[in-house]
């Protein structure tokens, strides 16, 4: 069946293509495709630097500091599915994609992959809530749940990866401010009039606000560092993200 479903994407850029060209050139695929070098190249910085003995995984589920209090719950909100995580984490322990960080953590970055849309402006509980802050709470509700303390993990970042052009027309600027992030967590905690959520956003939230590294990075800047250290894998990636601006009808 593995061979079968090669033959079928193999077939997916040209005339004879069985299914739309965007289920395989798309945003989710190329940071895949990004991470899993990045991966078997250990030593490489970066914003999608995959350290020796970190992972990375696809889709994963944050749980959210706003999950429902009760059926109906009028503030509630679900899991954020994080295009990619890297990290010292496991997987599916409360459920099939939940994340949850190890006992021992010194890397642990969030990745929101973007070709030719914008950051959410919020959800349908919290209007204002914007994709930025959302997954920034969720990474300090993880933080927070984890046995390991704050100062023992060196890296935390939240990265958009968006194609350059996009970049610099300023698409996600505003809502990667951290005062924008914090203002917005701050009102969603506000609407609960919950102490505990109050000591939350001093104690958990504001720390790792601080501390987390906040920007956007192209997906031109992750192939040249491909390139930088393989060319031919440098190659295939700059060929699959220019397959993939076309099917989106996006300009080089």
């Amino acid at each position: 069946m593995i061979d079968r479903i090669r033959k079928i994407l193999e077939r997916a850029d040209g005339g004879e293509r069985v299914m739309p060209p965007t289920e395989l050139y798309n945003e989710g695929w190329l940071l895949r495709l990004a991470l899993d070098w990045f991966a078997e190249h250990p030593g490489i910085d970066g914003e999608l630097a995959v350290p020796e003995g970190v992972r990375w995984y696809s889709e994963a589920l944050l749980p959210s500091p706003f999950l429902a209090r009760w059926r109906g719950d009028p503030l509630t909100e679900t899991y954020t599915h994080a295009d990619g995580a890297v990290g010292e984490f496991r997987i599916g322990e409360s459920g099939a994609g939940d994340l949850a960080l190890n006992d021992h953590v010194s890397h642990f970055v969030v990745l929101e992959a973007k070709l030719n849309s914008k950051l959410s402006s919020g959800i349908k509980n919290a209007p204002g809530y914007d994709q930025a802050a959302r997954n920034v709470a969720c990474i300090a509700h993880v933080i927070s749940a984890a046995p390991c303390p704050l100062e023992q993990i060196e890296t935390i970042g939240f990265f958009v990866v968006a194609p350059d052009s996009q970049i610099q027309r300023g698409v996600f600027a505003q809502q990667l401010e951290k005062s924008s992030i914090r203002d917005k967590v701050a009102a969603r905690v506000a609407s609960y009039e919950d102490a505990g959520r109050d000591t939350w956003f001093v104690n958990d939230f504001e720390p790792v606000l601080n501390r987390l590294r906040i920007d956007s990075v192209s997906w031109e800047s992750v192939a040249a560092s491909i390139t930088a250290v393989d060319r031919a894998a440098g190659r295939d990636f700059d060929e699959f993200y220019s397959r993939c601006l076309t099917h989106n009808r996006l300009p080089r």
